[in-house]
């Protein structure tokens, strides 16, 4: 716990980052998302799958320069999704060392962690205040659930996935997030409290869905962790993935709920 904890405060940066928002943001994203994309990759190759490196960092920059002409462009955006999916196909043509599995895990790699990874940025272009709701649900249910579970928990809620968890932790972790995102409403956006609370409460749930959708993948590729970057928390895609969930359920909100 005390390696958790300490390991933590190198988080604190990120903090900062999410006050200045804009372009720091932007910037924070692609560096997770180049990153994250690696550490997923080296665990499909764990397996004997070999997707494509390069592309799935290269994809990321694109994106970022789309990010800085047109954040919510989506012509540009489906653009970027067509091209590097049929790029990723093309990478199986030389069928003698390549499998059609290597092509399919580039493109999950390219949509699930630099696509994901980029709605932080949209979520605080379309309405900044609420970026803070991304890293308060997803971070505020992690460590309520494991208070909550280290304490109270006895009844197994994944035990195949992740045998730590716990249905009591669950629920603290649901409890915390809402109860963090109502206090952050209070304080600095009364006028949202009601989608804060809701986004609490959502979120939460999609945080821990997050959670076991990478455990779900580490156990099949037969890792721990997908690095070793953070002691106590693993790599880069261990500590966000659950925020790679929350972000566009917290962007896709704003979009048809709030705006």
């Amino acid at each position: 716990m005390k390696t958790r904890v300490i390991s933590g405060l190198i988080m604190v940066p990120l903090l900062v980052l999410v006050y200045l928002g804009g372009y720091f943001i932007l910037a924070a994203c692609t560096m997770v998302a180049i990153m994250g994309v690696r550490e997923f990759y080296c665990g499909f190759e764990a397996m004997g799958i070999k997707p494509w490196k390069t592309l799935g960092m290269i994809s990321a920059v694109p994106l970022a320069v789309i990010g800085c002409l047109s954040p919510e462009g989506w012509d540009l955006i489906a653009l970027w999704i067509m091209v590097f999916v049929m790029v990723s196909l093309l990478y199986m043509f030389k069928i003698q060392e390549r499998n059609p599995e290597d092509s399919m895990a580039t493109i999950l790699g390219i949509i699930y962690v630099v696509f994901f990874a980029y709605h932080v940025y949209l979520v605080d272009h379309a309405m900044h205040i609420l970026v803070w709701m991304i890293f308060i649900t997803a971070f505020g249910t992690d460590i309520f659930a494991y208070f909550s579970g280290y304490f109270f928990g006895k009844h197994k809620m994944a035990p195949v996935l992740s045998p730590k968890k716990t249905i009591e932790g669950a629920v603290g972790g649901v409890a915390g997030s809402a109860i963090c995102s109502l206090l952050f409403a209070v304080i600095f956006a009364p006028e949202m409290i009601i989608h804060c609370a809701i986004l609490g409460i959502l979120c939460s749930p999609v945080s821990m869905a997050g959670d076991l959708t990478a455990s779900a993948f580490k156990r099949k590729m037969g890792i721990k962790d997908y690095g070793n970057l953070i002691p106590g928390h693993g790599g880069i895609m261990d500590r966000f993935d659950s925020v790679l969930f929350v972000a566009p359920v917290v962007y896709y909100y704003i979009h048809f709920v709030i705006q």
